[in-house]
């Protein structure tokens, strides 16, 4: 499974959060839907007082990348 064709277009921690649950919502199985959003929804409140934006074009880039991983798994 490709990632959607969307990723390109994320700008921001909103955008990518949105794609990510979206990426998620592809999976084949709910546990492994479930693990998958929970791990999203942890990474957002640990990044969640970054400001540096090239810290954070670095984030979204390695968490697309990673979703990209995930789907072709």
């Amino acid at each position: 499974m490709a990632p959607l064709p969307s990723a390109e277009l994320v700008q921001n921690s909103l955008q990518l959060y949105r794609y990510l649950l979206r990426c998620c919502k592809q999976l084949p199985e709910e546990n492994i839907r479930q693990h998958y959003r929970h791990a999203i929804r942890q990474s957002f409140k640990v990044h969640a007082d970054e400001d540096n934006p090239e810290r954070i074009q670095q984030i979204i880039k390695r968490a697309i990348e990673d979703a990209d991983w995930v789907m072709n798994k």
